[in-house]
């Protein structure tokens, strides 16, 4: 494998650099995927030697790795990793891979009880039928999309994201909690309409997304995390954040969904509320008194001890590569969100955010938060952070052609 990667490394040389000679920013772009060749393929071998699919997702606290099974929200994003590593090398090598680790989760397309089916099928077939256009993961998506359809709670017009009758969230006393990580699952739906002609599933989309815009905002555009709602009536119950530090403050990887989710719906329906509402989430942490001089938030930033608090190296990936994306859409200015992308990528992929080759479990990023109110995945590197580190390195590589 080591030999395999320095091959590998040569062709995403030639691809970056052939035809307009190495500049700065194709340099940061071929080194990102060299260093990301190397790390990933580290995992791989692991993964190939087990005679087992196994799927990373973080660290343990002895320091090895943490896998899970198809049922978890984060099974999709290590199989959607190995599918752009095969679009940003072109290496046809990870294209039997990525179907593998793909095909190892098929059954998440099943699931009803998983507001997250989103994340995981179209984060790992989703791009897998992008890439390829195999009939099969047409029909995993669509099904994907029907499960998770079953969640729709038409009196409040929402998909429901937690069940409330088990584990912490029966403790709470919600009836149909919704978080905003779920506008993320929306890009599913809108895709299940696009490949089957059903209407459906863009209705519940866009259902979603509208009563999220009127509910789980703040006027400055921060978001909330949770927001109840009635089972009867539709009504809101309670608005409430679980995984930050309080109801009242801002969760950064919540702000950061919701700036990417919000961008999706606006590429999916054209529809400028929904741009309106990313920008102005985005503007909220872009003008952040506390935001740090790299541009990777604090885990919530209204921790109380900011300056010391905890970053979020995933939060910032994912906006990064909604901000990508933005940059090429019709809004004032669209070269400011490049350049802010370009920033935050950059203190991503310096060495106080990317691991040096060979350690951190193979994940490429180190310094991510998954949940401190339950002293859970405290600065440990996280899947979904590689992922979408990976995402906004090929829209950059996109942009820049």
């Amino acid at each position: 494998m080591r030999m395999r990667n320095l091959v590998v490394s040569a062709f995403v040389l030639v691809l970056v650099s052939c035809g307009t000679g190495t500049t700065e920013k194709n340099n940061f772009i071929r080194e990102n995927i060299d260093f990301a060749v190397d790390q990933i393929g580290r995992e791989i071998e692991v993964i190939e030697a087990s005679d087992k699919i196994l799927n990373p997702v973080t660290l343990k606290q002895d320091g090895s790795v943490y896998y899970c099974s198809y049922a978890d929200w984060r099974s999709g994003f290590f199989p959607g990793s190995v599918w752009y590593l095969y679009e940003l090398t072109g290496d046809e090598y990870y294209h039997p891979l990525a179907h593998k680790y793909s095909k190892a989760i098929e059954d998440a397309k099943n699931l009803t009880w998983h507001h997250d089916v989103g994340f995981m099928i179209y984060c790992s077939f989703g791009n897998g039928l992008r890439l390829t256009g195999d009939p099969e993961y047409k029909e995993i998506i669509i099904q994907a999309a029907k499960s998770l359809s079953t969640r729709f709670r038409p009196a409040a017009g929402i998909l429901q994201s937690w069940d409330v009758e088990r584990g912490w969230q029966s403790e709470r006393g919600w009836e149909c909690p919704v978080i905003i990580d779920n506008m993320m699952n929306l890009e599913l739906l809108f895709e299940a309409t696009k490949l089957s002609g059903d209407p459906s599933f863009r209705e519940i989309a866009v259902s979603h997304a509208d009563r999220t815009l009127a509910e789980q905002f703040r006027p400055d555009g921060s978001c909330y995390h949770v927001i109840d709602y009635s089972m009867e009536d539709g009504s809101v119950r309670n608005r409430h954040t679980a995984q930050g530090y309080a109801h009242e403050s801002t969760w950064s990887r919540g702000q950061a969904w919701a700036i990417y989710g919000f961008t999706l719906c606006y590429r999916e329906t054209g529809d400028r509320k929904y741009i309106d509402m990313a920008l102005k989430a985005f503007d909220f942490m872009r003008n952040h008194k506390d935001m740090p001089e790299d541009l990777i938030p604090y885990w919530d930033m209204d921790a109380p001890n900011i300056p010391n608090a905890y970053r979020d190296a995933s939060a910032a990936a994912v906006i990064a590569s909604a901000l990508y994306e933005i940059s090429t859409m019709d809004v004032d200015n669209p070269r400011q969100y490049k350049e802010y992308a370009d920033r935050m990528m950059q203190s991503l992929a310096s060495p106080s955010y990317r691991a040096d080759p060979g350690t951190n479990g193979h994940f490429l990023l180190m310094h991510s938060v998954g949940s401190i109110p339950h002293n859970n995945e405290i600065d440990v590197p996280l899947n979904y952070a590689d992922y979408y580190f990976l995402e906004a390195l090929k829209h950059k590589k996109d942009i820049e052609g």
